[in-house]
């Protein structure tokens, strides 16, 4: 009997330990950007913010849609099995100018919002530098200016 309550708590306790410790790490999670206490805005700040937002969105809906159509006609024109250089061509000078007028947008964006939330963009989770993670330098997570919060 002594044998046979040994090997019980053997599996109960660490299974209890992970699920306390796995509930205890909740606590500590954070929004991803944000740091401690978030931006600390007023109530007004972040309506404020979040129409600017809405705003920006919707004013460039049709921008970033324009954006995906190029790209998947940029993606039908490399599928075939002799790619037409000049068209291709043709399509980049188009997806840039696409992307200038986006960056334009954000831009103007981004300094409506500094005058309502007068900070900076973040060390916070955004696509920094580093990337994805060791040597893989991609879009995601990183170490380097960031997104930060609000933007």
């Amino acid at each position: 009997m002594h044998r046979k309550m040994s090997a019980k708590r053997f599996f109960i306790l660490p299974l209890l330990l992970a699920l306390v410790l796995s509930l205890g790490t909740t606590a500590w999670a954070r929004p991803m950007g944000c740091g401690p206490g978030g931006m600390n805005l007023t109530p007004e700040q972040a309506g404020q913010l979040f129409d600017l937002k809405e705003q920006f969105m919707s004013e460039t809906a049709s921008l970033r849609k324009a954006m995906w159509m190029k790209k998947a006609e940029m993606a039908a024109l490399w599928k075939v099995e002799n790619p037409d250089q000049a068209q291709i061509k043709a399509k980049q000078k188009e997806m840039n100018a696409l992307k200038e007028q986006l960056q334009e947008k954000m831009t103007a964006y981004r300094l409506q919002a500094r005058k309502i939330a007068p900070f900076g963009p973040g060390m916070g989770m955004g696509k920094g530098m580093m990337g994805m993670g060791m040597a893989m330098m991609g879009d995601g997570p990183g170490m380097g200016m960031g997104k930060g919060c609000g933007f």
